[in-house]
């Protein structure tokens, strides 16, 4: 079967627009959190999120700040809600670190883009909504349906770039961007594209999605006044997630097409896993079988040993019940190796990005790999009870890796690990 490589990578985050800096910064151990301060939140008891840093300086990415001007025309942004747009600069990213530049017909038709998303245009359904319901039909945008459907990331940047081969998104709640990327590497694997653009965008910021998440009961209320102390995965004091937004996105390639153009590559995409549940609709299995089986799946497909992996990036929420349940998958697959590997979540510094997570957090572990440090853990003062296992709290550790692995686990059971490797 053909291999898989990584050869570009871009991400828009709470920490900052751009893979460098977002990368450094949480190195460095920096929080993205912050107080919602856009809209009113005064009768939402969840008045925190990861929001991407913005600004209106026509060169605000050299400030690692984002401003949707540099990367869409302001007449085009009318046709796009906010998580198109964050997808379109991490795209930018990802294919410009590719060098992926075809302008030959045959390289654009096997060139493909799948990008997921969990919600995808709600801040634009938010607005649009209250117009039609305030009687104001006539002032809905034409643009209100294409600018919010989650497949016209993946639509957009295919026109962007001329990019003509499978076109395609996934919804899977916060696995879609880790359902995204290996399902992309599967068409690569399978011969359908040479290249794939990959990953997920989210931009679910608003009243209606903050409430909404609120009135679940999943998000952080206890920390309202020290935002980046919300996110604590494994912390005793977790108290739910602190919702997110950005984009991550990958340049999938087939390992001898980017071989015989030269490309860098940052890794191997070299083991996929997913289960359901059919459990709940927002709670995993206390048994976290559904983890367990995500996980031993891509082991499989890896054809690896549990001791073979170096570092995991945990989907660690920092909800009550779900950080224990995957801490507790963890060492019944993993059993003695498990405390040997390092094991964090980068959601503590960065929030839930929901549907852009597993792709965010995949760059982060290939960017782990990469520079031979694993990201800590931010907030972890005091662990839960059994969660026992090298955790990396507060400070990032130097470490050798070679296999990293990322879980992603969304609403309704859905599971999703990936394996990326060392360039071998």
């Amino acid at each position: 079967m053909r291999r898989v490589a990584v050869t570009g990578v871009g991400l828009v985050t709470p920490l900052a627009c751009g893979t460098d800096a977002s990368w450094s910064k949480l190195i460095e151990g920096q929080s993205g959190l912050g107080a919602i301060t856009n809209f009113d939140v005064s009768d939402i008891p969840s008045k925190i999120a990861g929001q991407v840093p913005r600004s209106d300086d026509h060169n605000a990415s050299k400030q690692n700040l984002f401003n949707p001007d540099e990367w869409v025309p302001r007449k085009a942004q009318r046709r796009m809600d906010t998580f198109i747009q964050y997808g379109m600069a991490a795209a930018a990213y990802a294919v410009k670190d590719a060098g992926w530049n075809p302008e030959d017909e045959a390289s654009l038709l096997r060139t493909g883009v799948m990008i997921g998303s969990g919600i995808g245009g709600l801040p634009e359904i938010e607005k649009s909504a209250q117009v039609v319901a305030e009687g104001k039909v006539r002032r809905l945008s034409p643009f209100f349906i294409p600018a919010s459907l989650i497949n016209l990331v993946s639509g957009q940047v295919a026109i962007e770039y001329g990019f003509k081969g499978p076109n395609h998104a996934v919804v899977t709640a916060c696995s879609s961007g880790a359902h995204a990327i290996g399902d992309a590497a599967r068409l690569i694997q399978w011969g359908d594209a040479d290249v794939m653009i990959a990953g997920g965008a989210e931009a679910a910021i608003c009243r209606l999605g903050v409430a909404g998440f609120a009135q679940a009961k999943a998000l952080s209320t206890n920390f309202n006044d020290t935002p980046e102390r919300g996110s604590r995965p494994w912390d005793k004091d977790r108290d739910g997630f602190v919702i997110g937004e950005g984009a991550g996105i990958l340049v999938l390639e087939e390992l001898e097409h980017a071989q015989n153009r030269g490309a860098n590559i940052y890794a191997e995409v070299i083991g996929y896993g997913m289960s359901g549940d059919a459990h709940h609709i927002t709670a995993p299995a206390k048994d976290g079988d559904g983890a367990y089986r995500a996980m031993e799946a891509a082991l499989r497909r890896a054809e690896l040993n549990p001791e073979d992996i170096d570092y995991i990036n945990a989907h660690g929420t920092s909800t009550p019940l779900g950080d224990e349940i995957e801490h507790g998958a963890v060492k019944r697959l993993f059993g003695d190796a498990a405390y040997t590997l390092a094991m964090s979540s980068t959601k503590s510094a960065i929030g839930h990005l929901l549907g852009a997570a597993g792709a965010v957090e995949t760059i982060f572990s290939i960017l782990a790999i990469d520079n031979g440090v694993v990201p800590p853990t931010l907030n972890l003062d005091d662990p839960s009870e059994d969660c026992d296992l090298n955790l990396v709290p507060h400070s990032a550790q130097d470490r050798k890796i070679q296999v990293a692995l990322s879980n992603s686990f969304g609403f309704g059971g859905t599971n999703a690990s990936l394996i990326v490797a060392a360039p071998r």
